[in-house]
């Protein structure tokens, strides 16, 4: 405004009060949409992205945020379209899938990238530990079956029976491998890798057969490799034992198959490790599935999750099937 026209007209404080008022408007309303964006993350996705990992604690992961019973105050509470639309930036996303009626769209479009992603990585966690579990099942079996040597029992039958078993849970390790490594289905699922380490846990304890004078399986020949996980047998280990020590290779062999067998079951009992996990999975997934409209009207569509390799692409395909 010219000096001449304040002269004239006197100074327009109106105008200059409208001015800082828009300005307070517009800063308000991206400090709104941040804080909600950052709630949104640490209170909704931080417990439902975030803690699926699973450790077969009660009252860990989505069941802190569900409730027993899927209580309204958890998710629903958080993420119901009621919620996400108070502040009314629900808008029609333009061609490249943004909603360009937030302040910061491209915020809002990283935040659904992440879930679509996550959504994704479920999928691939899910079926990996759907076919994990009757493995485990089968492993009890093995355990169970082995534990079936007598005193009476051959020296040659128990060489066989030890080396069918190393077999077995080798294709068990084999199985599952790929799945585990970084990349695969079963990477990030922390109840496969507990799976993996109790029943590895059983083959290296020293204890099994310790008041026999034998000192677990590794005394009888069998051992696992750190790095892949195989188990193998030293034939000329196990016959020097059992030629010292044949009743100590007896009780040793039944010790472990009953620790063994007990393992793979408590993993795979209700409440426990891989139950837990396939239910906080399924949960999750249905829950996602239930919202992600509502989340592509407020945040906008995200980059569509790409499998990032062959085994969860895989892993993708058969949980669709």
């Amino acid at each position: 405004m010219a000096i001449k026209g304040i002269e004239a007209g006197g100074f327009n404080y109106a105008q200059l009060n409208k001015a800082v008022a828009d300005s307070k408007v517009a800063n308000t309303a991206h400090e709104d949409f941040a804080v909600k964006l950052a709630s949104f993350k640490a209170q909704a996705m931080g417990a439902l992205l975030g803690s699926v990992g699973g450790n077969g604690e009660q009252g860990g992961g989505l069941d802190g945020v569900f409730g027993t019973q899927g209580s309204s105050t958890g998710l629903d509470a958080i993420l119901s379209p009621s919620h996400l639309t108070a502040k009314s930036q629900v808008g029609s996303l333009n061609p490249a899938g943004y909603n360009m009626a937030l302040f910061d769209p491209q915020a809002g479009y990283n935040m659904m990238s992440l879930i679509n992603n996550r959504e994704v990585s479920y999928k691939a966690q899910y079926e990996g530990l759907s076919r994990l579990q009757p493995a485990v099942t089968r492993m009890q079996q093995l355990g169970t079956s082995l534990g079936g040597m007598t005193t009476e029992t051959a020296p040659a039958d128990i060489k066989a029976q030890l080396q069918g078993f190393v077999a077995q849970y080798n294709s068990w390790i084999k199985d599952f491998a790929v799945d585990m490594q970084p990349g695969g289905a079963l990477a990030d699922s922390s109840a496969a890798k507990v799976t993996r380490h109790e029943l590895e846990q059983n083959l290296t304890s020293p204890f099994n057969g310790a008041v026999h004078g034998v000192q677990g399986m590794r005394a009888l020949g069998v051992t696992i490799d750190p790095v892949s996980h195989m188990a193998s047998l030293d034939a000329a280990t196990l016959d020097a034992v059992l030629a010292e020590k044949p009743l100590g290779v007896v009780a040793t062999v039944r010790e472990f198959a009953g620790n063994f067998a007990k393992s793979a079951e408590l993993l795979n009992q209700a409440d426990n490790f891989i139950p837990r996990q396939l239910d906080n999975l399924s949960r999750a997934l249905a829950y996602i599935g239930a919202n992600k409209s509502a989340w592509q009207a407020e945040f906008g569509m995200g980059d569509a999750a790409k499998p990032l390799t062959t085994q969860v692409a895989q892993a993708l395909a058969a949980y669709k099937a």
